[in-house]
C-alpha cells in the first residue's frame, strides 16, 4: 500500500487524536478535506451514542423556523428543542415569547456557536443551550417542543415524548412526521413541511393502521 493512499490514511486519523494543524496538513496532503470537517465539528458529540441514535446535523431553514413559529404561535411556557444544533430554533422562539427556550445538543461544537449567536444577539443570559444527550433529558415540564431528527429514530422518540410530556404539550417535528401520531396541523411543502402534535390526558392521537384492502374472490375454475 502506498503511502499517501486516503484508505490508510483514513484509517490513521481515527485511531488518533491530531491536533488541529496535523488534521489540515494530513487533510490537504491525501484528499480528506471533507473528512476533516466531519471529525472537527461532528465526531465528538457522536461518540457516545449508538450508531441508531445518531442524526447528522442539517441546520433548519429560515422558512422551517417560521413554520415552527407560525404552529406555536399564541402558545406559552418551556420550550425545548431536541437536536437544537446551532440554536436558532431556541433563540427565534425565545424571541416570540416561549420562555424559557431551551437547546439539548450533543454536539460541543454546535453548542459553542449556538451560545455565540446568542452572545451576538444579546440573548446570552436568556437562553440556554446544554450538552446533553436528549435520550436522557427529562421532558415533564416542557409544554412546546421542537424535533428536526432522522426519520430513523422518530419511533423512538414516540415513546420518550408520549411517556414523559405533560397535558396539554405540543411537538412539532420538522422535515418528518412522526410515524404513528395523528397530526392537528401541518404546515409547508417538502423539506420545508412541520407537523404539530397536541398531548392529552392517555396520550396523542395515533393514526388508523393502514390495513390492505381485501379482493373480491375470482371466479374458480371448474
Amino acid at each position: 500500500m502506498e503511502p499517501d493512499d486516503p484508505i490508510e490514511a483514513l484509517t490513521e486519523l481515527r485511531e488518533r487524536r491530531l491536533d488541529a494543524l496535523e488534521l489540515l496538513q494530513v487533510a490537504a496532503g491525501s484528499g480528506l478535506a471533507a473528512y476533516a470537517v466531519w471529525a472537527l465539528l461532528l465526531q465528538p458529540g457522536f461518540r457516545r451514542v449508538p450508531l441508531r441514535l445518531q442524526v447528522p446535523y442539517v441546520g433548519a431553514s429560515v422558512r422551517q423556523v417560521e413554520h415552527v413559529l407560525s404552529l406555536l404561535r399564541g402558545r406559552s411556557g418551556k420550550l425545548v428543542d431536541l437536536g437544537s444544533g446551532d440554536g436558532r430554533i431556541v433563540l427565534a422562539a425565545h424571541r416570540c415569547g416561549l420562555r424559557p427556550a431551551v437547546g439539548y445538543e450533543l454536539n460541543p461544537w454546535l453548542v459553542g456557536l449556538a451560545r455565540l449567536y446568542a452572545w451576538r444577539a444579546g440573548c446570552a443570559g436568556s437562553v440556554c443551550y446544554h450538552r446533553e444527550d436528549l435520550w436522557k433529558v427529562s421532558l415533564r415540564d416542557c409544554h412546546n417542543v421542537s424535533v428536526f431528527l432522522a426519520p430513523s429514530v422518530l419511533p423512538l422518540l414516540e415513546g420518550k415524548l408520549q411517556a414523559e410530556l405533560p397535558n396539554g404539550a405540543r411537538v412539532v417535528s420538522g422535515r418528518y412526521p412522526l410515524p404513528t401520531w395523528k397530526p392537528v396541523a401541518v404546515l409547508g411543502e417538502g423539506l420545508d413541511r412541520v407537523w404539530a402534535y397536541d398531548i392529552h390526558t392517555g396520550g396523542p392521537a395515533r393514526q388508523a393502521p393502514q390495513h390492505p384492502v381485501p379482493r373480491a374472490p375470482g371466479p374458480q375454475a371448474g
